[in-house]
């Protein structure tokens, strides 16, 4: 049974910073993609940003793209979500993905799922 645990949300002031960690248990997770969702009170989950499992290959979703930043730990089994210059609309429950494939990294379903980190952005 795969094992993703978040953590590093919190409040943050709009431009601070922040840094997410999510930490996978599956002793296969260095072959797979891994990515970032979020969900917003009474909205779909979306999709934040993924990485493939060597780093080479990173997406982002536009409403993130020039502020946040997706890394891989060298152990291959930690991902990171660095949050810059944040804004009340990033507000949400963050969650990390563990991804079968490339392909459906950018989806909100399949996969395995951590439970999620809160992170508010409010002056």
């Amino acid at each position: 049974q795969v094992q993703l645990v978040e953590s590093g949300g919190g409040l943050v002031r709009p431009g601070g910073s922040l840094i997410l960690s999510c930490v996978a248990s599956e002793g296969t997770f260095s072959r797979k993609p891994m990515g970032w969702f979020r969900q917003a009170p009474g909205k779909e989950r979306e999709f934040v940003a993924a990485i493939s499992w060597d780093s080479s290959s990173r997406s982002y979703s536009d409403s993130v793209k020039g502020r946040f930043a997706i890394s891989r730990g060298n152990a291959k089994n930690t991902i990171y979500l660095q949050m810059n210059n944040p804004r009340p609309e990033d507000t949400a429950v963050y969650y990390c993905k563990l991804s079968p494939n490339w392909i459906s990294v950018t989806t909100p379903t399949g996969g395995s799922w951590g439970r999620g980190t809160q992170v508010t952005v409010s002056s």
